[in-house]
């Protein structure tokens, strides 16, 4: 039984499909306001809304108990705050690390659309960037 099977035994299947619907949607806009976060027009507004995606995805993730999606996407508020509370600016090497996070979702939405078994999480996204590194 993949992860979409398991969660459906466990939760109504509306609450499954609505947190798919939504889950979808974050995970495809990701990587253009990470992007985003490079341009000093758009900087503050994608960082508040990728913390807001993060978030919502630990709050969906934990109620479903998907455990290493709410685990990361709670890891990765805590540095997009980070980076709120000081109001720097993501060096290069945050980026890149906010775009394997992304990928790492993706490929969550794969193996949740697919019913496979949840891909585990890439130990490199568990170092947390040095945000303030380009100084």
């Amino acid at each position: 039984m993949g992860i979409r099977k398991e969660l459906e035994s466990n939760f109504d299947f509306e609450i499954v499909d609505e947190f798919l619907d939504h889950y979808s949607l974050m995970v495809d806009s990701m990587e253009v306001m990470i992007i985003d976060l490079t341009k000093d027009d758009m900087y503050k507004r994608s960082l508040d809304e990728l913390f807001r995606v993060f978030h919502n995805i630990k709050s969906a993730s934990g109620f479903l108990k998907i455990a290493p999606m709410q685990k990361l996407s709670q890891f990765v508020e805590g540095v997009l705050d980070e980076l709120r509370q000081k109001q720097i600016k993501p060096n290069d090497e945050t980026i890149n690390w906010l775009l394997a996070v992304s990928d790492m979702f993706g490929a969550w939405l794969d193996d949740l659309q697919s019913d496979n078994d949840l891909t585990p999480i890439r130990y490199s996204l568990l170092k947390i960037p040095d945000i303030e590194g380009d100084k």
